[in-house]
């Protein structure tokens, strides 16, 4: 139920170095005025329905299915927010979850850690974000990876994320870092926006004045600073620290592979100690297997980065919101491919019990 796409050793390795053993979920939201464009993304069918898909994504991680909920999850143009996929699992094995504010415009309705971010202008003006915000929310992603580690030290954290446009940021960064990403990253449509997504992201890195290039050598946290969003430093400073003390999932598909690369550029630009043989990034087999992207590429240009994959399938699913997965909607998101992975290596997990768990979710929301 589980497959290694790149770095087939060391992935194998970190798989049954932590089978048995129990995580835990941070998911860390943020928000960047990118996700508004129309049209660059489909986690929200309208930009004003994508203010809200954050803040109800956090609320029905937390709460499963409520009666009225503050923020409702938004009507997409099909199949349904992968939210649904990830509540059932962390449900069904009571995996503890710590949700993070980066930087959101609004105050979600359930508990989150406030990490005194903000949330990021539209990539394509070349200052996103506040280079001390950066400098900042590093610091806190850094100190929360300790804390995370401490907690659970003989098993894994599992690092989902929520950006509503993060994709788009991802490929900036990655291009920023000198990365060839243009045209192998995903997105929540079906045919990935390739290029309305590297006009946006051309934007920003010329208004930037970044370098291009393998040797381009920028500064990573100007980069983000630049065109990224908040979630992406968190991610990387909780990464570095707590693969100091165990394993860490991070639980996406692009997003987490610009983050690897941001972890890279960080730890190298600051000299930072981190134990790359922790690390893996986990996403869904929609993403690994996307044929308008290039996720497997993707991953080895980053280099030494074990991509792996959930193979769950919702082919033979009775819900035609789950079927739509199977023709490229949606795919991945709060931290879904990386739940998936972690029941399988927790209570042996077959695509029977990860279809039956996420069935049963969506049908009693369905029936809310």
């Amino acid at each position: 139920m589980i497959g290694v796409y790149t770095q087939l050793e060391q992935g194998t390795q970190w798989l049954q170095r932590y089978k048995g053993s129990n995580p835990i979920f941070a998911c860390v939201l943020g928000f960047t005025d990118t996700g508004l464009i129309p049209g660059i993304s489909a986690a929200g069918a309208t930009p004003s329905d994508r203010q809200y898909t954050c803040l109800a994504d956090a609320e029905f991680l937390y709460n499963g299915v409520r009666s009225h909920p503050k923020y409702p999850l938004p009507p997409l143009h099909a199949g349904a927010s992968p939210v649904l996929i990830s509540r059932a699992v962390v449900a069904a094995l009571s995996i503890p979850i710590y949700l993070f504010n980066a930087g959101l415009p609004q105050l979600p309705a359930v508990p989150t850690i406030d990490l005194g971010g903000s949330a990021a202008k539209c990539l394509s003006q070349g200052g996103a974000l506040e280079l001390k915000t950066v400098q900042h929310l590093l610091k806190q992603g850094l100190m929360w990876g300790e804390k995370l580690a401490a907690s659970n030290q003989k098993g894994y954290v599992i690092v989902g994320e929520c950006v509503v446009g993060g994709t788009t940021t991802a490929l900036a960064v990655l291009t920023g870092l000198g990365i060839a990403a243009t045209g192998k990253v995903n997105s929540s449509h079906p045919v990935c926006n390739h290029d309305q997504k590297w006009e946006i992201v051309q934007a920003g890195l010329t208004k930037a004045k970044l370098r291009l290039g393998k040797n381009a050598l920028n500064d990573p946290l100007q980069v983000v600073a630049a065109v990224g969003d908040p979630m992406q430093i968190v991610v990387a400073g909780m990464a570095i620290s707590a693969s100091r003390h165990c394993g860490v999932l991070l639980a996406g598909g692009t997003q987490m592979l610009a983050v690897y690369a941001l972890i890279r550029a960080i730890v190298k630009a600051y000299n930072l100690d981190w134990q790359p043989t922790q690390v893996v990034v986990g996403t869904t087999r929609w993403v690994a297997e996307d044929p308008t992207a290039d996720t497997v590429k993707l991953a080895t240009e980053v280099a030494n980065v074990p991509l792996i994959a959930t193979q769950l399938s919702f082919a033979a699913s009775t819900y035609k919101q789950l079927q739509a997965y199977e023709r490229g909607f949606v795919k991945e998101g709060m931290g879904a491919g990386g739940t998936c992975i972690a029941a399988t290596l927790v209570q042996n997990w077959q695509q029977i019990e990860l279809l039956q768990a996420v069935e049963s979710i969506v049908g009693k929301y369905l029936a809310n």
